[in-house]
C-alpha cells in the first residue's frame, strides 16, 4: 500500500510504504519497518520526539513547510512554522544556530534519501524507517554530546540564556536542553 500522506492510523502497520512528493524530494518511496516511536537502536536515546521538537521551535520554523503531509498532522497543530523563511525568533532560544543546507553538502552530512539533512532522517526513522544511514546518523547525534558537557561546565542549571546558540544547537538534535 503506498500513500502520498501519512495515516495516523496506520502508524503501527510495518511494510507500509511511504511516497515522498516535495519540493525536495519527488518519488521516493520509504517502507516502515518498525512501530512509530519504538524499537530504536540501543545506542539512540533523544529526549524529544519530532512533534516536540517542532513545537518548542527549531530550525527557524522552515524546515518542514512543505513536507507535511509526509508526516502525522499532530506534529504540525501546535509546531512554531515559519513558511515565508527562517525566523530566529522562533526557534526556542531565539537565536539561530543552523548553518545553511550548502554547507551541510559540501561536508558531505546530506545523503540522497534525506535530502534535508539529520532532522528528516530522525522524523523518519521515529515513523519507523530503517536504513542503511542509520549507524552514520546515530554517531553523529551522540558526537553532539560534547555541547552537553560544554553547557554544563559553563553555565548554572537552567540558565536558559547562557551560550544560547549551543542549547538551541542541541534542541535541533533531540537533546532537550532547557533541563541542562
Amino acid at each position: 500500500m503506498a500513500t502520498n500522506a501519512y495515516d495516523a492510523r496506520l502508524t503501527d502497520i510495518k511494510n507500509k510504504q511511504i511516497v515522498v512528493n516535495d519540493l525536495m524530494q519527488t518519488g521516493y518511496m520509504y517502507t516502515l519497518s518498525e512501530s512509530s516511536g519504538k524499537n530504536f537502536h540501543p545506542d539512540f536515546k533523544p529526549e524529544l520526539t519530532p512533534k516536540e521538537m517542532l513545537e518548542l521551535g527549531v530550525f527557524g520554523g522552515k524546515y518542514m513547510t512543505d513536507c507535511q503531509d509526509e508526516f502525522p498532522a499532530d506534529w504540525f497543530r501546535n509546531a512554531k512554522l515559519s513558511p515565508g523563511r527562517a525566523d530566529p525568533d522562533v526557534n526556542c532560544f531565539g537565536v539561530s544556530a543552523s548553518q545553511p543546507l550548502s554547507v551541510w553538502r559540501k561536508k558531505g552530512w546530506i545523503r540522497e534519501e534525506d535530502p534535508r539533512g539529520w532532522f528528516q532522517w530522525y522524523c523518519r526513522y521515529y515513523l519507523g524507517r530503517r536504513c542503511n544511514d542509520d549507524e552514520r546518523q546515530i554517531k553523529r547525534w551522540r558526537a553532539m554530546n560534547r555541547h552537553v558537557a560544554q553547557v554544563r561546565k559553563n553555565c548554572e542549571k537552567y540558565e536558559l540564556d547562557c551560550r544560547p546558540k549551543q542549547p538551541q544547537a542541541l534542541l535541533q538534535w533531540a537533546y532537550d536542553s532547557r533541563n541542562l
